[in-house]
């Protein structure tokens, strides 16, 4: 299974980036694809969730800066992130599986599947 992520880099606080993750190794198109990030010294916590209808779940540390969204056709997994703050720092990971309870959607151990990352730095 191939995920990978791009988009990450650099930028001030109140700047915005988009990460996206090319799917196109994936092919379980009724699977969930969520967005996770890790800092260091802490555990990997989920960010954002869509799954198969396009219902989407949030942490509440980006409810109302981060929209997720998913693009069928090009393959593609889409975090914007607006207003970043500098606790937003993390290595950004997306991931797919099948989550039969939504709510555990963003729970690092329900999914086996993972990119590589891709690093997102939020200065002061």
């Amino acid at each position: 299974v191939q995920l990978m992520e791009s988009g990450g880099g650099s930028v001030q606080a109140g700047g915005s980036l988009r990460l996206s993750c090319d799917f196109s190794g994936y092919t379980y198109t009724r699977d969930c694809m969520a967005w996770f990030r890790q800092a260091p010294g802490k555990e990997r916590e989920g960010v954002a969730v869509i799954d198969s209808d396009g219902t989407t779940g949030y942490a509440d540390s980006v409810k109302g800066r981060f929209t997720i969204s998913k693009d069928n056709a090009t393959n593609t997994l889409y975090l914007q992130m607006d207003s970043l703050k500098p606790e937003d720092t993390a290595m950004y990971y997306c991931a797919a599986d099948w989550v039969l309870d939504f709510g555990l959607a963003l729970t690092p151990a329900s999914y086996n599947n993972w990119g590589q990352g891709t690093q997102v730095t939020v200065s002061s």
